[in-house]
């Protein structure tokens, strides 16, 4: 199948994710691995994208290399006027802060931290001498003022979640990265969970990047991308 890109300079908006051939191949030979093969994309600033695709598709994958988690193996990975496929691990942990937020399936909260301190001690850590009032004004924005000094073993699933989107929000980042941000909770909650994080999104002005499964959840997104065996098979707007 053929790959319909969508630069984003055919919409006068500048482009936030610019990726030229990114391959990415896992082990070493004769067991080697290719996962990504030759992918090509662009991504518009406040876009909102998904990213579909079976299990084994490379959406993982992909999501780690233009989020900086994994360095590719070959090919040009600019993201916020950044060639992250020139910076070494330390480079681009600085790279992603304050420039990409990260919410996954699983919540990663620190257990023995108050959902407070899970999203203040990142913030502290990167130097900001106000973390505690940022983490705090995050967390009444997902609705859990109430909650901060509750400890995960304390919060319900989509609680943990909120505080989790609070976290990655609370260095205003211009990407936001999701992988199955919803996979753990029931539909109810994990449509609740979306819907806030679209709402975070749009009033931080960022750009969302949410792998999933689920085409419903897809098709809230303005673009649709599917992967097949490492590579772009479809790339279309939908709404």
């Amino acid at each position: 199948m053929t790959s319909l890109i969508l630069p984003a300079t055919a919409t006068g908006v500048s482009s936030v994710i610019s990726a030229r051939n990114v391959t990415l191949t896992l082990g070493r030979a004769p067991a080697s691995v290719q996962i990504l093969h030759g992918i090509d994309l662009d991504v518009a600033a406040g876009d909102t994208v998904a990213l579909l695709g079976p299990s084994g598709s490379g959406k993982s994958s992909l999501m780690a290399v233009l989020s900086g988690l994994e360095r590719p193996t070959s090919g040009e990975v600019i993201v916020t006027d950044l060639d992250f496929a020139q910076l070494d691990e330390d480079a681009l942990a600085k790279a992603r802060r304050g420039r990409i937020g990260i919410v996954l399936q699983a919540f990663h909260l620190l257990p023995t931290m108050t959902a407070l301190e899970n999203v203040a001690v990142p913030l502290e850590l990167a130097g900001d001498p106000d973390a505690f009032d940022r983490a705090a004004a995050e967390l009444a924005a997902v609705g859990l003022a109430h909650r901060t000094d509750h400890y995960p073993a304390q919060l319900s699933g989509g609680e943990q979640q909120r505080v989790a989107i609070a976290r990655a929000l609370a260095g205003r980042p211009r990407l936001i990265f999701a992988d199955e941000p919803t996979g753990n909770l029931d539909t109810s909650t994990g449509a609740a969970i979306m819907d806030l994080l679209f709402a975070r999104q749009r009033d931080a002005g960022a750009t969302l990047f949410v792998i999933t499964h689920d085409p419903s959840l897809a098709e809230r997104c303005a673009r649709v991308i599917t992967l097949a065996d490492g590579r772009i098979a479809t790339d279309r707007r939908s709404v």
